[in-house]
């Protein structure tokens, strides 16, 4: 069996930055365990994999090197990055259906891409005592100010620099099982030109360091836009690769809009 495969750096203006993602389209769906075997040899954060159903419509599924996930931002946005530009260029928008509901993505005219997500509010966290020392332990800086758990858990502090410098995610795992969650946001009031910066780590799902997370921005846009008293946001995961993101709080909706940057066409022989 032959498959084409892109790989699409997403929330990037240009290759080397942003969230690389696979992407792979298919006419119709092999086995799961050949998808997450996949996934696993692109050794990517994502690999998504979709089938058309209508024009502008596809089927959708994410696989990190470990398992399949529920929803993911960046490999949603190069997915309409690769409709747009090399199967259905005549199509301003295109539909995603996923295990999150319907995903859309729109051609802006500046050539970037608006993605809209379900919003995930996040609630505070009641930690054990000791949980918030331990975890800015592992990440090798102070307890966090705050804590919040939506699909993700969600760790505040006061100052940009100290997300920009914490260590990788150390021993953060056991932790996140404790709250019943395999990822963490890091997060704090922007510096420079931004309104919030951020962080994710994911070591349960074989990312120990997501370089830009859309389903993240899901809980932060809402998040910060309360906090701040901004519907529109720019934001900046602050990760080694970095990436920038406008984010607009729509309610029930989050949108993200950023560029997609091709770095590689090839074939897949299993």
């Amino acid at each position: 069996m032959k498959l084409k495969l892109w790989q699409i750096d997403a929330f990037a203006k240009r290759p080397y930055e942003g969230n690389p993602a696979a992407v792979v389209p298919l006419e119709t769906w092999p086995s799961d365990d050949e998808m997450q075997r996949i996934a696993g040899e692109n050794n990517l954060s994502e690999t998504a994999f979709f089938v058309a159903t209508a024009p502008g419509k596809y089927d959708l599924r994410w696989f990190t090197p470990k398992a399949e996930v529920d929803l993911c931002g960046h490999a949603t946005l190069a997915s309409g990055w690769l409709v747009f530009n090399e199967l259905a260029p005549g199509l301003t928008t295109v539909s995603f259906r996923t295990r999150s509901g319907e995903l859309t993505v729109t051609r802006q005219p500046n050539g970037e891409l608006a993605m809209s997500l379900p919003t995930d509010p996040v609630a505070p966290f009641p930690a054990e005592t000791r949980f918030a020392v331990d975890l800015g332990a592992a990440l090798g800086v102070a307890a966090p100010s705050e804590l919040y758990l939506g699909r993700y858990l969600m760790a505040v502090w006061d100052e940009a620099v100290t997300i920009r410098t914490m260590n990788g995610p150390g021993e953060i795992a056991p932790l996140l099982r404790k709250a019943a969650s395999w990822g963490l946001i890091v997060t704090a009031p922007g510096d420079d030109k931004y309104d919030f910066v951020s962080r994710f780590f994911a070591p349960d799902k074989g990312i120990p360091e997501d370089p830009v997370t859309g389903s993240a921005h899901c809980s932060l846009a809402p998040f910060w836009s309360k906090r701040l008293g901004l519907k529109t946001m720019k934001a900046r995961q602050v990760s080694a690769r970095g990436g920038d993101l406008t984010c607009i709080n729509d309610g029930a909706r989050t949108t993200l809009i950023a560029p997609c940057a091709l770095y590689m066409t090839g074939e897949i022989a299993v």
